[in-house]
């Protein structure tokens, strides 16, 4: 697998297309100054040492060498192999609500992309934990099994939205307990889940379901989204109704959340700011004892740049060699 570490570097390659069309246009107008001057072939006869294909063969040599150095810059990479890394952390399951209430506007510009915006810019802190993502409404998925893969979980976070769980609803219990079952087995101080949500669950006793987690030595956190005086949720251009006809309004139930975080000998938080919260929860999981990871990644590729600087280097000087003179002599005359 060739891969580059700086493709940016590969736009100079549009100089080679560029730097050929100019000098055809300078060797033709070149050509009508001598045509002005005089007969061709009696100023050519004038000039016996001037070589006129020397001049392309120069101009060859230095987009070829131009090509090998904007590849040089660009650090191709290749070998690619598997390699076991240790790393030291703790393993974090974020629970997102994706139900329809998460389209609530009491943040800009929803609940759902404020919560997805944090989360990313906690991803970006992450040194050596584990993160893996779970996704609930009326029941749970695994979004991103347990990594410490950053580029996946942001990749994978930017996907989520209210369709991703076809099932409506808030099973807030049930997605503890997917979280749960998503730990390693080399985890066993340094677990924590954290569960983002209106806290309005309708599908099973959450609490109860965070006690038993709990007792495994799990932390559960909660963050809460929302308003307590409730907001309508906006869906399709309108305001969400029920089957009779009225607008629905969805509330935050901070009563469940400070109930769960402390069976799960965690924290509750409201979110506020840039961070939704996420922030003080992050400080309170790296209190605990990390711990050691033997994880399998992709690493180490071997560089290749010197090779094409190398070989810029002798189209270069090659260039600069040749001239523009025809030889004096020729070789076995």
């Amino acid at each position: 697998m060739l891969l580059f570490a700086r493709p940016q570097y590969l736009w100079l390659l549009l100089l080679v297309p560029v730097i050929l069309i100019g000098y055809a246009l300078l060797r033709r107008r070149r050509k009508r100054r001598v045509q002005r001057f005089g007969d061709e072939t009696l100023v050519r006869a004038l000039m016996p040492s001037w070589s006129s294909s020397k001049g392309w063969w120069r101009t060859a040599l230095f987009c070829l060498g131009l090509v090998c150095f904007a590849i040089g810059l660009s650090r191709p990479l290749i070998g690619a192999k598997l390699v076991e890394r240790e790393t030291k952390g703790a393993e974090i399951m974020i629970c997102l609500d994706v139900s329809n209430s998460m389209l609530a506007q009491d943040y800009s510009p929803d609940r759902l992309s404020r919560a997805k915006l944090a989360i990313s810019r906690i991803v970006d802190k992450l040194q050596g934990d584990r993160i893996g993502l779970i996704i609930f409404a009326g029941t749970s998925f695994v979004q991103l099994p347990i990594t410490t893969d950053y580029v996946s979980a942001k990749m994978f976070l930017n996907s989520i939205d209210t369709q991703s769980v076809p099932v409506q609803g808030t099973a807030i219990g049930e997605a503890i307990r997917t979280a749960a079952k998503g730990f390693s087995l080399q985890s066993e101080k340094s677990r924590a889940i954290i569960v983002i949500t209106d806290g309005e669950n309708h599908e099973d006793d959450a609490v109860d379901v965070a006690r038993q987690v709990g007792e495994t030595g799990i932390r559960i956190y909660t963050i809460g989204v929302g308003s307590v005086q409730g907001q309508p949720i906006p869906k399709d251009g309108e305001l969400m109704k029920d089957k009779d006809g009225n607008i629905v309004v969805t509330r935050l139930d901070e009563e469940t959340l400070k109930r769960i975080a402390s069976v799960g000998n965690g924290a509750y938080v409201h979110a506020g700011g840039e961070e939704f919260g996420l922030n003080p929860i992050l400080d309170e999981i790296r209190k605990l004892e990390d711990e050691r990871f033997n994880s399998v990644v992709f690493e180490e590729y071997d560089e290749q740049y010197m090779y094409f600087f190398a070989a810029a280097l002798f189209f270069f000087v090659l260039e600069m060699l040749l001239g523009e003179r025809r030889p004096k002599k020729r070789l076995f005359e």
